[in-house]
């Protein structure tokens, strides 16, 4: 390699980046607020009444638009540019929050995760990795990837 990448210089020397650095702050957080949903099932489905068979199949449903989402979102970051794709993954993300803390139903709370699976999608490691893996020299790519990867496991302790 000449140390260039799409036409822009690479700094070898250095490992932490701003580019890294806010890699594992949007992962970090993104999946923070992911693992923090079974601390609320039991107050949750207390609180309205459900069981919490309905809570899990939200969450469960959370997960498949997760999975569904990741390919979606990195169409988008490859046509429109990773910026956006991270944007409107995060914009997904709060939507998804703001409206399902307003839902009253098991049914409602369930359809409303499904924003917020896109939303992790779009924030999560698909599209954090592929851009910290791009901005990293070769010399400690696969360092900056495991601390990004790193991150996001911090963030669901």
């Amino acid at each position: 390699m000449d140390g260039t990448r799409a036409g822009k210089a690479v700094d070898e020397g250095r490992l932490i980046t701003p580019i890294l650095i806010a890699g594992c702050a949007i992962i970090l957080l993104g999946f923070a607020i992911r693992a923090s949903f079974g601390v609320f099932q039991i107050p949750i489905a207390e609180d309205f009444g459900w069981p919490r068979a309905e809570f899990s199949l939200a969450i469960a449903i959370q997960n498949l638009a997760w999975g569904i989402g990741q390919p979606i979102f990195s169409v988008i970051a490859e046509r429109w540019g990773d910026r956006r794709a991270i944007a409107l993954g995060a914009l997904t993300y709060a939507a998804g929050l703001a409206l399902s803390a307003g839902a009253t139903t098991p049914a409602a709370h369930q359809m409303l995760e499904v924003l917020v699976g896109f939303g992790v999608a779009g924030t999560g490691f698909g599209v954090i990795l592929a851009v910290v893996g791009r901005a990293a020299s070769d010399r400690h790519r696969s360092m900056a990837l495991g601390i990004a990867t790193a991150a996001g496991s911090a963030g669901q302790v």
